[in-house]
């Protein structure tokens, strides 16, 4: 069962104005399904198959020509090589839509852009589905946070304990070997433990360094590696016309809340419920579910979060334009308590309009003064509404 990807019509759209599109995403992310559904015209290459590289470096100009002018390279990091030869081609033809490359490395392929074929590629990412693609009740909290979002658990019923430890292993054994010489990979698995571990916390570099065993900088070149490859994002401050007062350090979040809980050995949903992470898992998928989306429409993520230094924060912040924010709370409980605006009343409204709203686990939208309170079942209209 093919589920359609809300970033299809995008990409349509985009495919009208550039002659390549690059698409990359995190491993088993949907994007050759996703690509062989909505450009049923273009012929599709696989290049992780070794005849077609040996084939396409035996005479790549000549194979260029023979393909046609429409062909999807998939993987196609695989063959550095190839970019600049696309680049000849696609100058002399002049025309929009010609190639589609997709691969799983971010870093590799963005290299190869930037070195053949800078103004030519648009680039944009797909991440596993978000919450209004899954064909499933959302209402269970506990179990769209444990399950996650990969389409294979959704196409083919596959328990989230089977498919997130071999994920995860493949994640280890090809893409980061792949990108970076890490000797000790059990201290790299160890290090993606401890980064579930503080998902929502500000990040101290010298803490996670000392907890691993490794070095500040190679924190840093760890934490670049996850991106890169999809696995996490830092929220960074928000800190604009506001006090010296602000914490500036960025938070660690997962773009798949499955993948967190494998690493934080959560055997079954019932167990989230009870963890000490339960609250930041919850805000985790929230805030995640923003850059999803934002990334699957092709707009700038512009989801930031705000904390002062004597411990007052905001969750997130969402930039509208027009001295226009959006302040986002996020609570895990399912009854409200007034306890949960007083943050709000601390936030700072300097030459700024703000939107103030808080998502709880609850089933009753309502309004608070001047807050709105957004139910659980309700936070797929939200998207909607502050993605248009």
């Amino acid at each position: 069962m093919y589920i359609q990807r809300n970033i299809a019509s995008y990409l349509k759209r985009i495919l009208k104005q550039f002659p390549i599109l690059s698409l990359t995403g995190p491993r088993q992310s949907g994007k050759t399904t996703l690509l062989k559904k909505a450009f049923p015209n273009y012929q599709y290459i696989n290049l992780e198959r070794i005849d077609y590289r040996e084939l396409i470096l035996s005479d790549p100009i000549g194979f260029l020509k023979t393909t046609g002018s429409q062909v999807i390279f998939d993987e196609a990091q695989n063959v550095p090589e190839l970019f600049s030869y696309i680049q000849v081609i696609s100058d002399e033809r002049g025309t929009p839509g010609q190639y589609i490359l997709s691969g799983s490395q971010s870093f590799l392929m963005n290299d190869h852009i930037s070195q053949s074929l800078a103004g030519r590629a648009h680039i944009s990412h797909l991440f596993p589905f978000d919450i209004t693609e899954i064909p499933r009740d959302v209402s269970d909290i506990n179990k769209i946070i444990w399950n996650g979002f990969y389409p294979r658990l959704y196409n083919t019923n596959i328990a989230a304990p089977d498919f997130y430890p071999s994920y995860l292993q493949t994640y280890i054994e090809r893409d980061v070997r792949s990108l970076k010489a890490i000797g000790n990979l059990n201290t790299f698995s160890r290090f993606l433990g401890l980064c579930a571990g503080r998902i929502g916390q500000v990040l101290n570099l010298s803490s996670l360094a000392n907890d691993t065993g490794i070095t500040v900088n190679t924190v840093k070149a760890w934490l670049s590696l996850l991106e890169s490859s999809f696995i996490i994002f830092q929220l960074q401050a928000y800190h604009k016309n506001y006090s010296k007062r602000l914490i500036k350090s960025p938070k660690i979040y997962f773009y798949d809340t499955g993948v967190a809980c494998s690493l934080l050995r959560l055997t079954n949903a019932e167990m989230i419920r009870t963890h000490y992470l339960y609250g930041s898992l919850f805000g985790n998928l929230v805030i995640s579910e923003i850059v999803k989306s934002q990334h699957h429409i092709g707009k700038p993520v512009s989801a930031y979060y705000w904390r002062e230094s004597n411990g007052t924060e905001i969750d997130c912040i969402l930039e509208k334009g027009n001295d226009e924010i959006v302040a986002l709370e996020i609570k895990g409980g399912e009854s409200y308590s007034k306890d949960y605006l007083r943050n709000f009343k601390n936030f700072p409204e300097k030459n700024v309009k703000v939107h103030k709203k808080l998502i709880y686990t609850g089933d009753k939208s309502s309004y608070i003064s001047d807050v709105q309170l957004i139910s659980w079942n309700d936070f797929p209209k939200f998207l909607n509404n502050i993605n248009q």
